[in-house]
């Protein structure tokens, strides 16, 4: 699906990083630019591994996770087709800041670091670009970090799967198992479960085939 030039265009310019760029800028980073191929579980870069590339989303999902105090993976944000991400790394030359994991079957389009950087050179416009996003970024993580630090388990249930629902097809369902929930809301399996079942019980939501479904999105909203 993503094999020609054009298809692969046009997953960058969804990207606000290079939405403003033309067919020619673009091809210049496809020039350098490489596809890589990640099974589900798979580890795509490692907290304290050289940062240098930046990489695309072109099928499938992509967590970002970092360790917490207690061993587990607390979820910072979950990249999808078109988006990008490793750009803090390779901006500044220095160590990844967190995990990427591929949550899904994927590839990837690889930017090497220097490609990007002459890029920048040649327009340094894009530099604002790239402060708006990391800017964005930023507002998620502290308003994450604002949710685990005030607000109980069933508030941040509740809003995980109202953003999640959000970014996925709310017909479908939201297809993730709940120790990747426990993940996202910094909890364990058990507790996520149990909030769950209280929640069916109440109609709520529905568990249909693995996919939690929300059927009460008013009250879903009420509880976080």
């Amino acid at each position: 699906m993503y094999g020609s030039t054009i298809s692969r265009r046009e997953v960058l310019r969804r990207s606000r990083l290079f939405a403003s760029l033309g067919d020619g800028e673009l091809n210049s980073i496809l020039a350098h630019a490489m596809v890589r191929r990640y099974e589900e579980g798979d580890e795509i870069f490692a907290k304290g591994d050289p940062g240098n590339s930046m990489m695309a989303v072109l099928r499938g999902r992509i967590t970002i996770t970092v360790p917490s105090a207690d061993g587990r993976q607390v979820v910072l944000s979950t990249m999808r087709e078109g988006d990008v991400f490793g750009e803090i790394a390779l901006l500044d030359g220095k160590e990844r800041t967190a995990d990427a994991t591929a949550a899904a079957d994927c590839e990837l389009l690889v930017v090497p670091r220097q490609s990007l950087l002459s890029l920048l050179d040649r327009h340094p416009g894009l530099f604002m670009d790239f402060l708006i996003v990391l800017c964005e970024r930023l507002r998620r993580t502290n308003e994450q970090v604002e949710d685990l630090a005030f607000l109980d388990l069933g508030a941040r249930l509740a809003k995980a799967l109202l953003r999640l629902e959000n970014d996925n097809d709310p017909a479908a369902g939201l297809k993730i198992s709940q120790r990747a929930l426990g993940d996202i809301v910094g909890s364990s399996r058990e507790s996520v479960n149990k909030h769950l079942q209280d929640w069916k019980r109440s109609g709520i939501i529905a568990i249909e085939r693995g996919s939690i479904v929300i059927r009460d999105r008013e009250a879903l909203a009420a509880l976080g």
